[in-house]
C-alpha cells in the first residue's frame, strides 16, 4: 500500500509532468491576450440556451476559476482563481473599447489570505467579498464578509462588515438586492452545516440576520446563494436533495410579494452534472445571462484506437474541462420557465 503522502506526491508529480511537457510549447499560444478583444462580455460570442465555457483562454483556463461580478455598466469583470495555494480576485476593465490584461483586484494587499466571492451592488457603489484576514493584527481570523467602497474609478480600503453579519463562525458569499438587503451563507462555529441568512439594510446599518426557512435552506447542506436584485428568486447550490444529479446542484426558489418562498426546483441536467460539482451562481446586471461555476469533466473517447496520445492528453489537461472549476454561461430566461 502506498502511503497517503507518497500517493499525493506521485499524483502531483504525474500531473506536473503532463503539464510541463505540454505547456512549454502550448501555453503561450493557448492563452489569449485580453487586449485582442473589445465589446460587451469581453467581446465573446453571446451564449445561447446551452451552457458554454465563458471566455476560454482568457478567464476560464486550466486553473480553477469561479465566481463572477460585474459593474452595472458591464465594463469591469471580476472573477476568482485558485493556484499554488492562493485564492485571489482578479479583474479586467474595458478602457477605450479595449479590455485590460487581468490584474489583481486593487484592494488586495497580500497573497497570504483568501480573497474570494466578489459581489458588486446594483448601484455599483460597493463591492462585498469573502476573506480570512484578521480584523486586528494578531487576533485569530475566521471567514468574514468584507467590503470596499467605490471611489471614482477605483475602490477604497477594505473593511470588515462586523456584527451582526460576521460572527465567530464563518460567513461568506454575499449578494444583495436593490434596496441593500444582504443574503449570505453562515456556518456556526465548530460546524460544517451551512444555512442561508438575510439581513435588512436600514438607515445605513445591517440588521440582525434571520435564517431563512426550509424552502430556501433545503437539502442536507447548502452554499453560496445568489439573490435576484429584485428579490424574485434565489439560486442555491444544494446537497442531499432527492432529485439531485450528484454532489451539489443548483436549485431555484421563487419568492412572491408576500415574502413566501416556493418549493425548490432543480435547474436541470444542462446546468447540473453527475460528474463534478456546482457552487457559484451569478446573473449579469442586465439580467440576460446566467453564469455558473462547474467542475464538470470532459468525457474522452475510451476506445484504444481513438484515445489521446500522451502529448494530446497534456494539451487537454491545459484547458477547461479537466476537473478544475471553470465558469460557464448561458441565457438566463430559462429560469423563469421553471416557475
Amino acid at each position: 500500500m502506498i502511503p497517503k503522502k507518497m500517493s499525493m506526491f506521485a499524483t502531483g508529480l504525474f500531473l506536473f509532468v503532463i503539464v510541463f511537457t505540454s505547456s512549454c510549447e502550448n501555453t503561450e499560444k493557448d492563452l489569449q491576450s485580453f487586449s485582442n478583444f473589445s465589446g460587451p462580455y469581453l467581446g465573446q460570442t453571446l451564449a445561447g440556451d446551452d451552457p458554454e465555457i465563458f471566455a476560454p483562454g482568457l478567464i476560464s483556463t486550466a486553473m480553477a476559476t469561479r465566481d463572477m461580478a460585474m459593474t452595472p455598466d458591464g465594463k469591469e469583470i471580476y472573477f476568482c482563481a485558485t493556484a499554488f495555494g492562493t485564492n485571489l480576485i482578479y479583474f479586467t476593465k474595458e478602457i477605450n473599447g479595449v479590455w485590460s490584461e487581468a490584474s489583481l483586484a486593487p484592494f488586495i494587499t497580500d497573497v497570504e489570505h483568501m480573497y474570494f466571492e466578489p459581489h458588486i451592488t446594483a448601484d455599483g457603489s460597493k463591492m462585498l467579498f469573502l476573506s480570512d484576514m484578521s480584523v486586528k493584527e494578531g487576533e485569530p481570523a475566521t471567514q468574514d464578509i468584507w467590503a470596499v467602497d467605490r471611489q471614482g474609478d477605483d475602490w477604497g480600503k477594505a473593511y470588515n462588515l462586523g456584527l451582526p453579519v460576521n460572527t465567530d463562525g464563518n460567513e461568506f458569499f454575499p449578494t444583495t438586492t436593490r434596496d441593500g438587503t444582504l443574503y449570505f451563507t453562515r456556518a456556526e462555529k465548530g460546524t460544517r452545516i451551512h444555512y442561508i441568512y438575510r439581513s435588512k439594510f436600514v438607515d445605513g446599518n445591517y440588521q440582525e440576520p434571520e435564517r431563512l426557512g426550509d424552502k430556501v435552506n433545503c437539502g442536507t447542506n447548502r452554499f453560496n446563494a445568489f439573490i435576484d436584485p429584485d428579490e424574485r428568486f434565489i439560486i442555491i447550490p444544494v446537497m442531499g436533495m432527492e432529485d439531485g444529479l450528484g454532489g451539489a446542484d443548483y436549485y431555484v426558489v421563487f419568492r412572491d410579494t408576500n415574502d413566501r418562498w416556493s418549493e425548490p426546483v432543480n435547474l436541470g441536467p444542462k446546468v447540473n452534472q453527475d460528474r463534478g460539482a456546482e457552487w457559484s451562481p451569478y446573473i449579469s446586471p442586465d439580467g440576460k445571462y446566467f453564469f455558473f461555476m462547474s467542475s464538470r469533466i470532459n468525457k474522452l473517447d475510451g476506445s484504444v484506437d481513438n484515445f489521446p496520445t500522451y502529448r494530446e492528453l497534456g494539451k487537454l489537461f491545459n484547458k477547461p474541462g479537466n476537473g478544475n472549476s471553470a465558469i460557464y454561461w448561458m441565457r438566463a430566461d430559462f429560469i423563469f420557465k421553471l416557475q
